[in-house]
């Protein structure tokens, strides 16, 4: 079954939001460069996106894939899912986000140690 694991933030500045989250919950950020910081507990983790290339508009659920993240695709499409932003890849995986029929933005990922 697939579940949501990962949940994005958009953020002006990530350094300020990584050290109040780690300050408010004592949550430890692994940091990717200078516009994305992550918590990495394998547990619902947290990122700060602060890149301007694939920004998230709100708060952005991501449904984790173990295989065939283009199968995924093709599945949300076939459901009626608007692609919204491709596949991309990222530092440690791949993923592209998708407008439910209600208009919810998702995205699905797939991580790839080997990416980055």
């Amino acid at each position: 079954m697939l579940r949501i694991s990962y949940v994005e933030l958009a953020v002006k500045d990530v350094p300020a939001t990584r050290d109040f989250y780690a300050g408010a919950f004592g949550w430890a950020f692994t940091d990717f460069g200078p516009d994305y910081a992550a918590t990495m507990t394998g547990d619902t983790d947290l990122g700060l996106n602060g890149s301007d290339e694939h920004p998230a508009s709100a708060i952005l659920p991501l449904v984790e894939v173990k295989e065939d993240l283009e199968g995924a695709l093709d599945k949300v499409w076939k459901a009626g899912g608007i692609i919204t932003v491709p596949i991309f890849a990222y530092p440690g995986g791949r993923r592209y986000h998708f407008r439910d029929p209600a208009g919810n933005e998702l995205g699905v990922f797939m991580s790839d140690p080997q990416e980055g």
